[in-house]
């Protein structure tokens, strides 16, 4: 039983959308709709399978327990770009 939802997005990004969904012939609905079912299967999410290469460097860095990754990569970034 499909039921209506009211919901309250920025103009711009429902210009997108709909722009988006009109190109792959449909529904903002119907693309919305996917969204949310493949956002909440909980099952595809615990079946993330991964690479062979991302098997091999699993586990292989270890960061320290004090470590503030959020800290350091503001740093970087600020290096890079000013």
């Amino acid at each position: 039983m499909n039921t209506k939802l009211t919901l309250t997005i920025e103009q711009a990004v429902i210009e997108k959308a709909k722009k988006y969904a009109k190109e792959k012939e449909r529904s903002l609905s119907d693309l919305i709709e996917n969204y949310l079912k493949a956002l909440t299967n909980e099952n595809a999410q615990n079946q993330i399978e991964l690479t062979p290469i991302v098997k091999s460097l699993k586990g292989s860095f270890k960061a320290p327990k004090n470590n503030d990754y959020k800290k350091d990569l503001a740093n970087r970034l600020s290096e890079k770009y000013l």
